[in-house]
């Protein structure tokens, strides 16, 4: 047996033990006050309560969808352990998420109870939480892969070409699991936000997260489940998607086994660089933004440094005479740290475009909704450009236009290195974004129990760090999910036969299948934003119904119910989910059996176009509206309460769908389609409308 696999695993069970420690390193720091604590558990019930409902839905799909697959396999139409392998795709992808909301909703009030003795502890406690979940997301997607890998291969014996051929149709569960979790949490958690600042802030003029609003613990409890628990399943999906479609192309490369274990190696790799990179994490107190940040980036940095050094040395050993490889994987690792610092260019306060977003509010609301969606629309560009030159470099370095027989296949092996080398740091980069919820929630908590004004100052200065690295966290997912989507594409191709395919453009189910999929992530994102505003006014009604109806409910003389808020949104959030999510798998099938593969092709390129560019848009929209609403709330333009704030108040309203909802999950839409295309690649290609036609 080769050990390569088994040095594979060991990794991953180190990145699993390494967060099991960080889980009860945090779990043992105390959490303050019983007011506190108290606040904690609130969220915590709450947090849990949606999860449980919201995995006995998902069960359901996944229990028919396992049955369906088991009868496609059983006449041959796909190989006995694509449902197995469905099922432990979503399995692994929903536990990351519910570890990652399990530690986050400990951490909070542990963070907030550091920020009362320094700036330092409260970092130190909220970004060892956003290490337990980005460690066990990794963890778990290696562990999936190896053993999946070990299995297939010594167990039941498969050729090289034909463990890869299965092994990409494993990612159909993850990627099925991460668009529930980050739909359905998004439209909880913006539901919840949008509600609470349209009563609390604009109508009865209470500052966010105090006790007296009645969604504040629903508005709490959402940042866990979409911030948190979402976005784990959806890196969790990518980071899974990528390494398998790189070992794909690896065997179309000609590379074989060894070149299998390239991406799963550097994963590895990325794991150790990870732990290692969050030693280095820390800062002062008094500390401003930028130094804040340098300290998270400090961690990220010395990882990609580590991880680049290791890989040329891998590369070396494994495939002797092709070190040039190295600059695929160096493109893309450049390519996500770029991606993060323009994203925090245009989202945080500490910049320009910002600034003057906040700015734009001394003519109000309606300005700083245009100069926002400028802003979001500018912001493309550089994202695009990036990724453009990221692809330009790996496809030559790896021999792109080599003149070799398969030059074009070893180029594409390049992209698919370019986007593992992107993810292979996941675990301290996932690190730096799930310490966001984490910060937001510990000022709240220090909001409603009354702690003194400092305790909610570096509170402060913990959440709005955390909306630039939680908008930096979306660019990187938002660009890995564009390479990952790619390499998926290409290895869609692969397995129908490039020689059975007409991809001309004027070939018309090409053109009408790009046509669709440039529409496919406009019609999901309406269906996502409709959905936030509907659960949203069912909160708007029932806040104001309790200012109305509870006496001494302003006075702080009464108390809230929180818990009619917490399942408005959890009962909205699940049925509303199901629209956006089936769209997802249903659009694949549905164009594949009237375009034919070609179509399936043309929905996938025009799907990862139109969606990368949306998804950035809406996500550096959506965090510019809020860093500037925190600006203004920091005392610049009047301050809190002022006609400046109220303006950007609402236009944070507008954002918050825009980057928790339907910008993120765009990038999992554009990811599951070419995940459900592969699945039924072999169906469609042996019976379809065109070939009917004769097209």
């Amino acid at each position: 047996m080769n050990y390569i696999p088994i040095a594979v695993l060991i990794c991953a069970v180190i990145a699993l033990v390494f967060a099991a420690v960080k889980f009860y390193s945090v779990k043992r720091k105390p959490e303050g006050t019983e007011k506190m604590a108290s606040i904690s558990a609130k969220i915590r019930k709450g947090a849990m309560a949606y999860l449980k409902r919201q995995y006995k839905t998902v069960g359901v799909f996944f229990a028919v969808m396992f049955v369906i697959l088991a009868i496609l396999a059983f006449f041959d139409m796909l190989t006995p352990f694509v449902p197995f392998a469905f099922i432990t795709g979503g399995l692994f992808s929903g536990l990351s998420g519910f570890v990652g909301m399990k530690i986050a909703t400990y951490a909070n009030s542990r963070t907030a109870n550091g920020a009362r003795k320094s700036l330092n502890a409260g970092l130190k406690i909220a970004f060892s939480s956003g290490t337990v979940m980005g460690l066990t997301v990794v963890g778990l997607g290696l562990l999936d892969i190896s053993i999946w890998y070990i299995l297939l291969k010594f167990v039941f014996n498969l050729d090289i070409s034909e463990v890869t051929s299965a092994m990409l149709t494993f990612g159909m569960g993850a990627s099925s699991m991460a668009l529930f979790a980050r739909v359905g949490g998004g439209i909880f958690t913006k539901a919840a936000d949008v509600g609470a600042d349209l009563v609390g802030k604009v109508e009865v003029g209470i500052p966010e997260d105090d006790p007296r609003n009645p969604a504040c613990i629903a508005d709490n409890v959402g940042d866990n489940v979409g911030d948190v628990a979402g976005m784990g399943a959806d890196l969790y999906e990518s980071y899974v998607g990528s390494i398998i479609s790189c070992a794909a192309l690896a065997v179309a490369a000609g590379y074989g086994e060894q070149g299998v274990f390239v991406p799963m190696l550097i994963a590895a790799i990325g794991i150790i660089s990870s732990i290692v990179g969050t030693f280095f994490v820390s800062t002062k107190e008094n500390a401003d933004q930028k130094s804040l940040l340098s300290s998270l980036r400090r961690g990220t940095y010395v990882s990609s440094a580590i991880t680049a050094i290791a890989a040329a040395v891998l590369i070396a050993v494994l495939l002797p005479g092709k070190i040039n490889l190295i600059w695929a994987v160096i493109s893309g690792l450049l390519a996500g740290v770029l991606i993060g610092f323009f994203t925090e260019y245009y989202t945080s306060d500490t910049y320009k475009p910002t600034k003057d977003l906040a700015s734009s509010s001394e003519t109000g609301s309606a300005t700083v909704i245009i100069n926002g969606i400028s802003l979001g629309m500018l912001s493309t560009a550089i994202p695009v450009i990036i990724i453009a030159i990221s692809i330009i470099i790996s496809f030559l370095a790896s021999g792109g236009a080599s003149g070799a027989d398969n030059a074009f296949e070893l180029g594409l092996y390049g992209v698919g290195l370019s986007a593992v080398g992107m993810l292979s740091t996941l675990g301290i980069t996932l690190a730096t974004d799930a310490y966001g919820p984490v910060a937001d929630n510990a000022g709240g908590i220090a909001e409603m129990s009354g702690l003194e004004p400092e305790v909610r100052k570096r509170t402060d200065a913990l959440d709005s760090l955390g909306n630039t690295t939680a908008a930096t966290g979306k660019g990187f997912a938002i660009g890995s999910a564009a390479l990952t989507a790619l390499a998926l594409i290409v290895s869609y191709t692969d397995k129908i036969g490039v020689e059975n395919l007409n991809l001309k453009i004027t070939n018309p189910p090409v053109l009408i299948g790009l046509l669709i999929g440039a529409m496919l992530p406009f019609l999901f994102s309406s269906l996502t934003m409709k959905a936030v505003g509907r659960a949203a006014q069912k909160i708007v009604v029932e806040v104001r119904r309790q200012f109305r109806e509870i006496k001494g409910l302003m006075t702080g003389e009464a108390e809230a119910d929180y818990e009619a808020c917490v399942d408005i949104c959890v009962k909205s959030s699940l049925k509303e989910m199901i629209a956006p999510a089936a769209l997802g798998i249903i659009a694949p099938i549905v164009v594949g059996f009237t375009l034919g593969s070609n179509g399936v092709v043309g929905m996938l390129s025009g799907a990862l176009v139109s969606g990368f560019v949306l998804a950035i848009m809406m996500s550096n929209s959506g965090g510019a509206w809020d860093n500037a609403k925190k600006y203004i709330e920091a005392g610049n333009y009047n301050g809190k309460g002022s006609e400046n704030h109220k303006a950007t108040v609402v236009g944070d309203t507008v954002g918050d769908p825009f980057k928790d909802t339907a910008g993120p999950s765009v990038n999992i839409l554009i990811k599951l389609l070419s995940m459900v295309s592969i699945v039924f690649a072999t169906l469609v290609a042996n019976g379809n409308l065109m070939q009917l036609l004769g097209m």
